[in-house]
């Protein structure tokens, strides 16, 4: 199954123009389906990709208590990609210090940050993202209902303060399918214990998704087809 994730990884890879030759792109791992899927999809599509990119797999440890990341290091050695765990203490600087009502936005941009930083401190340029195909979607969803604006993240974003340019190979795979992959391959996910994992905006909007897919099950793919033929900035194919 990882190689039909691989092609679906190459296809959007090419349409964006995603990676150069020789270069070595980073992954953000944070141990969930997610990125997970994610590592393995790049580490088989560097087998025969003719750009003959690098791997380097990035955790960021939010200071969280009760986090393991053992099986991220075991999957690394098992693809051969290196790996670098970094600990930080985000967590208590957001709740503790902050003490945010609503963290999650703060938390992620925070997170963000601190992996340029990690990835700049090993020569790195580029990193991937474990976004996917419902991401995307839901963020379109998200910013029209609760901002008034039509807008999604790129494909493709280059950060200026950072000199990072960031990647989301994975925009062409569903997340059902991601499920079922790391179900299929008995992947060991790392358990996030905190309090506000599940609890967002973005739930509301998957839960909305799923009542509307009832009935009209092409939604998804029409939300898609909209973000590429409006087309959002970044969003056009070549």
């Amino acid at each position: 199954m990882v190689n039909k994730l691989a092609g679906y990884v190459r296809r959007c890879v090419d349409d964006y123009k995603m990676i150069e030759k020789g270069e070595t792109i980073a992954i953000g791992v944070s141990g969930g389906k997610d990125s997970l899927t994610l590592l393995c999809a790049l580490a088989e599509l560097q087998k025969y990709h003719p750009a003959g990119f690098k791997l380097h797999a990035v955790t960021l440890d939010m200071g969280i208590k009760g986090m393991d990341f053992t099986p991220i290091e075991n999957l690394c050695k098992k693809l051969e990609v290196p790996f670098t765990l970094k600990f930080s203490d985000l967590a208590r600087i957001i709740f503790d210090e902050r003490k945010e009502k609503n963290p999650c936005s703060l938390c992620a941009t925070m997170r963000r940050a601190a992996l340029c930083n990690m990835i700049t401190e090993l020569g790195i340029k580029k990193i991937a993202l474990a976004h996917h195909y419902d991401d995307a979607v839901e963020t379109f969803l998200m910013s029209l209902l609760f901002e008034g604006r039509i807008h999604c993240f790129q494909p493709v974003t280059y950060l200026s303060r950072t000199d990072v340019t960031q990647i989301r190979p994975m925009l062409y795979i569903e997340e059902k399918t991601i499920k079922n992959f790391v179900k299929t391959e008995e992947m060991q996910i790392v358990h996030n214990p905190c309090i506000n994992n599940g609890v967002s905006k973005r739930e509301e909007i998957k839960t909305l998704i799923k009542t509307l897919g009832i009935e009209h099950k092409d939604i998804k793919s029409k939300l898609f087809g909209a973000i590429q033929r409006l087309p959002i900035e970044g969003w056009e194919v070549e």
